[in-house]
């Protein structure tokens, strides 16, 4: 199996990201693995699709960096048909480009619909990311789930909605990730929302969002996949993301620790009521951030910490990735090909 991993950038890339994890899971488990970013599809005058795709040095890799380093000075760029490529694993950040790169955006489902369609398996779904593209994805699940939310570009109407919440809000851009421009308000009268209002509404629409209590003790990223909560020799891939002294954002790049989570029913019920969605949208592999009973993010294009929480724990989720992926080319040759990618997808 071969399974192209579609990043934003090879510069922007890690070792530390759980997508260099799944590669490196993927190669140990005897795959061909390659990497593709927004330049590197072509559309042939015969409707070919062809990639031209970053592929490491042939060898046996232990750690993530040595393949890193390896992939990275002395990878080799080869033009792959889509009929040898198993898997296009959709791992970009679509608002990492929606500034400086617009165009390159919507490349992964663009090409990824293309690529499915030649009977490429890919997920998530590029059907399924291109409605989760800004957070507005998040108001299609159960309200029991969700905090109290406005959307809105107008400050007044924020002021209005910070007003009715005893407990203050946290407002943020409708597009974006990895904790960028997200600020607590207390009240309307805090001094520094207008300059706040300043800084994000240029993004665009805001999300304002009621504020959590509990946040402050830090939210729990908690995996689906296939629809279900992933779990790996009896243990889920879930962790407590704490924040940093004086930080709202939990996020483990912005200062946030890890520990591990407790899983309660609460958790487990919410993890349950979004899963009907996800499944219909094709969404294999997702990272839920959970505060309470509630659901602050749902992250659909590059939900990470699956190495932290391997680390963590001790157990390879990123193995048990790589296993499900395996079972699914099996399920699309076995059927010849008469299922669609999304059903696939979750599967």
């Amino acid at each position: 199996m071969r399974i192209a991993f579609f990043v934003n950038s090879i510069e922007g890339e890690s070792p530390a990201y759980t997508t260099t994890t799944l590669a490196l899971a993927a190669l140990m488990r005897g795959h061909e693995i390659c990497y593709v970013t927004p330049e590197d599809f072509v559309l042939c005058p015969d409707d070919s699709l062809i990639i031209r795709a970053l592929t490491p040095p042939s060898g046996k890799y232990k750690k993530a960096e040595t393949f890193f380093k390896a992939l990275q000075s002395e990878g080799e760029t080869r033009r792959l048909a889509t009929d040898e490529i198993d898997v296009l694993f959709l791992r970009n950040d679509p608002s990492l480009d929606a500034s400086e790169r617009p165009w390159a955006a919507h490349v992964g489902t663009l090409f990824g619909r293309l690529a499915a369609a030649r009977g490429v398996v890919v997920v998530n779904d590029p059907d399924g990311l291109a409605k989760a593209q800004n957070k507005l994805y998040f108001q299609d699940f159960p309200h029991a789930v969700r905090p109290e939310t406005l959307i809105a570009k107008s400050i007044d109407e924020i002021r209005d909605f910070i007003q009715a919440q005893k407990k203050g809000v946290i407002v943020k851009p409708l597009q974006g990730s990895g904790g960028k421009h997200v600020f607590k308000i207390a009240s309307p009268g805090d001094a520094n929302l207008n300059q706040i209002f300043e800084a994000v509404s240029g993004e665009g629409y805001l999300i304002a969002q009621r504020y959590l209590p509990e946040a402050t003790e830090g939210d729990i990223r908690f995996f689906l996949m296939n629809g279900r909560p992933l779990m790996h020799e009896g243990k889920y891939a879930a962790f407590r993301r704490v924040p940093a002294d004086g930080e709202t954002r939990s996020n483990v790049h912005r200062g946030g620790t890890v520990v591990q989570a407790e899983i309660t029913d609460a958790v487990l019920a919410v993890a349950d009521a979004v899963r009907p969605k996800l499944m219909q949208d094709g969404m294999f592999l997702v990272g839920l951030d959970i505060v309470g009973d509630k659901i602050l993010e749902i992250n659909t294009f590059t939900p990470g910490g699956l190495n932290n929480v391997s680390e963590l724990l001790g157990v390879s989720f990123c193995d048990a990735v790589i296993a499900a992926l395996e079972e699914k080319i099996t399920i699309r040759d076995g059927y010849g090909r008469q299922l669609s990618n999304r059903e696939l997808a979750t599967l």
